[in-house]
């Protein structure tokens, strides 16, 4: 039987309280394990869902390696307050940090892809559906207009040029110093769209949006498939995106982002070294950090950095890209440190993490990196939810299970 939980309000409560109370209620079964000669407690049960539907629809932006709203949005309610800080240092497709706006938050967001500050900041001042009809109306389309690369394996011609003079004339107005939330807005939509595998996407069918494959690789695809690039209507599929993406916003929402937006950092540099984040202000971060060597994050983005006049070896040679245990062991443990520094006396640090290939566990690995910076191992969250899909490869092998491992930190 689970136990019975306060009925008093949560923001009168302490942190930690409330975070247990919300475990003890939520577990199916707890077991110690020991971690670097201390015994720590592994939490196993059902604590949130990983329903995409039951998310904001402002979440629905494709990008690698992410993980779901709910995630974030357990940690956030129950272990920070309206206006306080919650900070992402791998902030990818800005998951955290809009969850954390959409609650009242405070936010402060980085990675090193110059990417991740494109795909969340438009989402903090969303513009209305009109404005966005009416800047794409202005775009003027240049029926010639031709890609620096060749682009035939994803795109008809006629897909191509409205493509290649949506792309100038954003740089044009951002040049040009003119650049305002209708045309990021638009540009974060149109990133979203460059490729994917159904009609709504600008690409012949390729893979799914958050993979670009190489032109190569695409040709290969077009062959198997007997297939060729129809033509895409590039400003209609910019806006049906924008009306999905809008479709939960409320007035409330909208305020609530504005808010956050106004005193948000959106920062693209190494997560060990965030001078832009002061000193003992951040009362909660909630992450997931590159795993071991298994994402190709700039392969997978190419075109993306394409469309946005970016340096793809250059963001290279930024990201995070450890082999072995030992690698990235030494990386985080800095992440660690600057993450001691920010964080608020007694504040967390909700820190998830997966299983890679030959079973390396990395929530075994991170505790004793997190304690040596100086943090408390509070203990490991252990996330299960069962799924009717074929495939799904868990700790446990069980092909009707997927586990999320959050370990928790206090300062």
């Amino acid at each position: 039987m689970s136990p019975i939980k306060s009925k008093i309000p949560i923001n009168e409560r302490p942190f930690n309280d409330r975070l247990m109370d919300e475990i003890n209620y939520r577990m199916s079964h707890v077991e110690e394990i020991d971690v670097g000669g201390k015994s720590i407690p592994r939490y196993a049960g059902e604590f949130w869902t990983s329903k995409q539907r039951q998310a904001h629809s402002l979440h629905e932006i494709s990008y690698r390696a992410c993980f779901k709203p709910q995630l974030p949005k357990f940690f956030i309610e129950l272990l920070s307050n309206t206006g306080d800080t919650v900070y992402d240092p791998f902030s990818g497709r800005g998951t955290t940090v809009l969850e954390a706006g959409l609650l009242g938050r405070r936010i402060a967001a980085n990675d090193a892809n110059p990417l991740s500050a494109l795909f969340s900041r438009p989402r903090f001042e969303p513009p209305t559906i009109e404005k966005i009809e009416e800047r794409l109306a202005s775009v003027p389309i240049d029926e010639h207009a031709e890609a620096d690369i060749d682009l035939s394996m994803f795109y008809h011609s006629a897909t191509e040029a409205e493509i290649v003079s949506l792309k100038d004339f954003l740089q044009s107005r951002k040049d040009a110093g003119q650049e305002d939330d209708a045309d990021r807005w638009i540009r974060m939509a149109a990133t979203n769209r460059l490729t994917g595998h159904s009609p709504g996407f600008f690409s012949v069918y390729t893979l799914p949006p958050n993979q670009a494959v190489s032109p190569a690789s695409q040709r290969k695809i077009n062959e198997r498939l007997k297939q060729r690039p129809e033509y895409r209507d590039v400003r209609a599929l910019i806006l049906k995106k924008s009306r999905a993406l809008l479709g939960d916003l409320t007035p409330d929402d909208r305020q609530r982002l504005l808010k956050a937006g106004e005193s948000a950092r959106f920062l693209s540099c190494d997560a060990r070294a965030t001078k832009a984040i002061g000193d003992q202000s951040v009362q909660l971060t909630v992450t997931s950090p590159p795993f071991l060597d298994v994402v190709d994050y700039t392969q997978d983005n190419w075109l993306r950095c394409w469309f946005n006049g970016i340096d793809a070896e250059e963001i290279e040679k930024k990201i995070t890209s450890s082999r072995t245990p030992e690698e990235w062991s030494a990386v985080m443990f800095g992440v660690f440190r600057e993450l001691f520094r920010v964080t608020k006396p007694r504040g967390f640090v909700a820190f998830e993490v997966g299983e890679v290939k030959k079973k390396i566990m990395l929530d075994e690995i991170v505790a004793p990196l997190g304690m040596k910076a100086g943090f408390k191992c509070i203990g490991i969250v252990l996330n299960e939810q069962r799924f009717t899909k074929e495939n799904i490869k868990t700790r446990n092998n069980n092909q009707d299970i997927i586990d999320e491992s959050v370990i928790i930190f206090r300062k």
